[in-house]
């Protein structure tokens, strides 16, 4: 095949633009956020587990709080009822089992009291751990909107990367000739596709030719295409090829 030297080297245009377009689909499959954003993912979701626990251990303070709460209204509805009938008795028996009864009633709620304080105090820690559970799940949230937003701009920031990329390729495409195109485009599904032979080194495997095929490439004319012998792609020659 034969092209001349000035549509050959547009091959290496080609070969920038292909690149361009490559990375920039990649950025826009994997951008860096990603990573992190699956990590704080999978760190909310074990604080979220965490925080369950927590509210049940807390909500279980308070519903004993509510019962001890329940029993002291209890205690005090009794204790009252029997100061009522001991004001009201006149026989001594009954008034020795109402006093039983109301000291048993007193030392009974100075239990529940204390039990009721002890809760209290379990409550106030339980709170202060669902509290500081939350905030450790707002630092992930907002540091993962954040880094959500940053890998939007970066996709979107990719995608017009590839788009400029793309445009650009189809413009210089147009201008290489169909065969040197096609023999271009199917090269480039096994190979670079095309390189610069710059000071005797391929640039497309950037393997060093041996004296014997710099020799039988230095005897080609300059229109006719040839190829690196190690990787297969077109070689582009040029002052620079050292031949």
């Amino acid at each position: 095949m034969n092209a001349t030297p000035a549509d050959q080297l547009l091959l290496l245009d080609l070969v920038r633009l292909d690149a361009q377009a490559r990375g920039a689909e990649a950025a826009m499959r994997n951008p860096a956020q990603a990573k992190r954003v699956q990590e704080l993912l999978a760190r909310r979701q074990e604080l979220s587990v965490e925080l369950t626990g927590l509210l049940g251990t807390r909500d279980d303070i308070q519903a004993e709080l509510g019962r001890i709460a329940s029993d002291v209204t209890v205690v005090d509805a009794r204790a009252a009822r029997d100061a009522e009938r001991l004001a009201a008795t006149s026989s001594p028996k009954d008034a020795q089992g109402l006093e039983h009864e109301i000291a048993s009633l007193a030392r009974r709620k100075s239990e529940l009291e204390d039990a009721q304080l002890a809760a209290m105090e379990r409550l106030e820690a339980a709170e202060a751990a669902v509290a500081a559970q939350q905030a450790l799940i707002a630092e992930v949230n907002a540091e993962g909107g954040r880094l959500s937003a940053d890998g939007k701009a970066a996709v979107a920031e990719a995608q017009a990367r590839r788009d400029a990329a793309t445009r650009d390729r189809a413009a210089i495409a147009a201008r290489v000739p169909g065969d040197l195109l096609a023999r271009y485009e199917s090269l480039a599904e096994r190979t670079p596709g095309a390189g610069l032979l710059s000071r005797r080194t391929c640039g497309g495997c950037n393997m060093e030719l041996s004296g014997t095929d710099l020799k039988a490439i230095a005897q080609a004319a300059a229109d006719e295409v040839v190829t690196c012998p190690q990787c297969g792609c077109i070689l582009v020659r040029t002052d620079e090829s050292g031949l």
